[in-house]
């Protein structure tokens, strides 16, 4: 499974932002991007968009994850 945690943080805005994206096989042999967003410190949206194979899926978190870091987001390291 890959796990990618992004935050974006301005005091300025009182922005306290986080947007999380894992890659996970789902049930029925497919492959599913899992994306969870919202303001850090609290519950977020959570939202499950599957691909036929895990090729199509990575390349789907991978755009995902260059759209977020264009738009100002920074990578974290999540334990």
């Amino acid at each position: 499974m890959k796990d990618i945690y992004l935050t974006r943080v301005d005091s300025e805005q009182n922005m306290a932002r986080f947007y999380r994206m894992s890659l996970q096989p789902t049930l029925f042999g497919e492959w599913a991007v899992v994306r969870e967003w919202g303001r850090i410190g609290r519950g977020g949206q959570v939202k499950a968009v599957a691909f036929a194979t895990e090729a199509e899926a990575d390349t789907a978190l991978r755009a995902l994850s260059t759209t977020k870091l264009r738009k100002g987001y920074s990578c974290r390291r999540k334990h």
